[in-house]
């Protein structure tokens, strides 16, 4: 490996950042999907089985779940109290946005190593046939040093490899991501819908006084 990296030239030094800021980000991102994937589903279900019938116990789980977005969407609209629909609506909208772009996090990076690491093994594909030219002495009748010629065609495949590798490691994950990243958009968004028709029916039970109030001791109040 060592000697391979040798090879590749000086633009094998920049190729290896860029493949292990891949590799910490990947293991970042896996952590933060694997661990959400297995607990949000499930918090969800029963914070809507439970706002139901108990709304202040279904807020009290939510904020045990601090580290999951979708609590956190969630929070931010069942902690203002007595609210319109349109106006938890709003909330729900609101704090969707916001966590869009921890979702998204990182994707930038991603897209920078694939743009840039394949121009870097194209700049060693460069430096490699300049190295292989400057091998063949003009002035001394086309001589050519073969050791000269070895070294730069070596450095000239080794680092377009190098470049490849890294860029198309770090967009099969960037797709990947970009996928889960859709799937969570699409279920925060039936979630959201599911809460606010669970909403809309506290309301009209505390208008027509069929339940107590939802929030807690505020103050009863219908809405047309």
């Amino acid at each position: 490996m060592a000697r391979i990296f040798a090879a590749g030239g000086i633009v094998m030094v920049p190729l290896l950042l860029f493949s292990l800021l891949t590799l910490a980000l990947v293991i970042e991102r896996s952590w933060f999907w694997l661990r959400m994937s297995q607990q949000q589903r499930g918090l969800v279900t029963d914070i809507l089985t439970t706002y139901q019938d108990n709304p202040a116990r279904a807020i009290a789980k939510l904020k045990q779940y601090p580290h999951l977005p979708i609590a956190r969407i969630f929070l931010a609209a069942l902690s203002l109290g007595e609210t319109t629909p349109e106006e938890f609506a709003l909330a729900l909208e609101s704090a969707a946005q916001a966590e869009l772009p921890l979702l998204k996090r990182f994707q930038t990076l991603f897209e920078t190593v694939v743009g840039i690491a394949p121009l870097l093994g194209l700049l060693g594909t460069v430096l490699g046939l300049m190295q292989v030219l400057s091998s063949i002495r003009i002035g001394e009748g086309g001589a050519v040093s073969t050791e000269g010629v070895t070294l730069g065609v070596g450095e000239a495949l080794t680092s377009t490899a190098a470049g490849l590798v890294v860029a198309i490691g770090a967009l099969l994950f960037a797709n990947l991501f970009q996928g889960l990243y859709r799937r969570q958009r699409a279920f925060i968004q039936e979630t959201a819908g599911k809460l606010e028709v669970l909403h809309r029916r506290q309301i009209r039970q505390i208008a027509l006084g069929q339940a107590p109030n939802p929030m807690g001791d505020y103050p009863r109040r219908g809405w047309s």
